[in-house]
């Protein structure tokens, strides 16, 4: 039995829950023991810039989480999410509809390796996307369905969130992306081949004292070759307390 959310009228499945966002009073539609947005997310909200007049994209979207804290934190003119599993896309458009941002976030049901096809060639300024970290033969699947394809490349390889990016981004555009820094190498090889020159770099570590487990990269398409390594993200002063920075970044 589902039940529905009287404030907005949408509906909130049994094994659905709705979190609060910390921004705008937004609220998102998650699933109680499925696939979650997570800081890895939340980072690249904060890491992106989409400029007042901006058209964003992201690819891989989920939840929708990032179009909607992007539309939260920046002043662009309209935010889209691309989602190739349909049930997913599907939550995330009950996401928007609930914060009433029909007219400011669309979501679309399609594949990443046909995204520029689908949502048209360099007509975005901003690209993001938080893609699948492991390769397809990497580390053991997770049973779930939605969890593994969100954690491995099953649908899409890097390099195709890459290229789908730089066709998507008119010249000068911004593609924004945070992965792992143990592949950080593949990664510049592979924006650099889709003329996706980087220009900015943030690593992120748990602790001061802890190596870094995420990497957030700016490039610009047909950028020139000069990138800047930005002061690191440390997500905890002390075990269990967040530092300033994600609590800012979060909107505590």
């Amino acid at each position: 039995m589902e039940r529905i959310d009287t404030r907005k009228e949408i509906r909130i499945g049994e094994d659905e829950r709705v979190d609060d966002l910390q921004r705008n009073h937004y609220r998102i539609i998650q699933k109680k023991n499925g696939f979650c947005f997570g800081m890895d997310a939340v980072l690249l909200s904060g890491f992106a810039q989409v400029k007042q007049g901006e058209r964003m994209i992201d690819l891989g979207t989920g939840t929708g989480i990032i179009p909607i804290l992007l539309e939260a934190k920046t002043e662009g003119n309209h935010f889209t999410g691309l989602e190739i599993q349909e049930e997913v896309a599907e939550m995330a458009l009950r996401s928007v509809m609930l914060n009433g941002l029909e007219e400011r976030i669309t979501i679309i049901h399609g594949d990443i390796k046909e995204a520029g096809q689908i949502c048209g060639r360099a007509s975005f300024d901003v690209v993001t996307s938080n893609p699948p970290y492991m390769v397809s033969q990497q580390g053991l699947k997770n049973p779930d369905t939605m969890k593994a394809i969100s954690r491995h490349e099953i649908f899409c390889t890097l390099e195709d969130v890459a290229r789908e990016a730089a066709l998507l981004l008119r010249p000068g555009g911004r593609f924004y992306l945070v992965h792992r820094p143990r592949r950080l190498a593949e990664i510049i090889c592979i924006l650099q081949k889709y003329a996706l020159e980087p220009k900015r770099m943030k690593m992120v570590h748990p602790f001061a004292d802890r190596e870094a487990n995420m990497v957030l990269i700016e490039a610009v398409r047909g950028g020139g070759a000069m990138m800047k390594v930005e002061a690191p993200v440390i997500v905890f002063k002390e075990p269990g307390v967040y530092s300033e920075e994600i609590c800012t970044t979060y909107g505590y």
